[in-house]
């Protein structure tokens, strides 16, 4: 199995399984009181539509043979990987950014302007989240 789309859409199928088979351990209730369970049910819903339809343009298309990319991979996890430990140990402004410009670099091209940009605005995000909704977060 060589096709890139076959194999992305068989993971976001598998993947949105697994969450919604999760989530169906708590309760649900309805969205006139939703329970623990609603909000990921509902994503992985969304994730199994997404899923479904690259399934679906993946057998409308040509085949996209596999091309491992290392480098891509192992920036991403070095990414997530700092965040945490930068999150943890210093705070999370500082894993943000240092997130944003690590995974930046497994992009074709980087921009420095652009990946200040979007570490701005998780950072507006992670305040609002801690400040309108009362998220104990690590941010200072």
């Amino acid at each position: 199995m060589n096709n890139r789309n076959l194999l992305r859409g068989l993971f976001l199928v598998a993947i949105s399984l697994v969450f919604a088979g999760a989530s169906l351990r708590y309760p649900v209730g309805g969205f006139d009181r939703a329970g623990p369970g609603l909000f990921p049910l509902m994503v992985s819903g969304m994730l199994l539509v997404i899923g479904v339809a690259t399934l679906i343009q993946s057998r409308l298309l040509p085949p996209e043979p596999m091309k491992p990319q290392i480098k891509n991979i192992s920036l991403i996890l070095v990414a997530l990987c700092g965040f945490a430990l930068l999150s943890h140990f210093v705070n999370m402004i500082v894993g943000i950014v240092f997130m944003v410009f690590c995974a930046s670099l497994a992009g074709d091209s980087f921009s420095a302007w652009r990946s200040a940009k979007i570490a701005a605005a998780l950072v507006l995000i992670a305040v609002g989240f801690e400040k309108l909704l009362g998220l104990n977060l690590p941010l200072y």
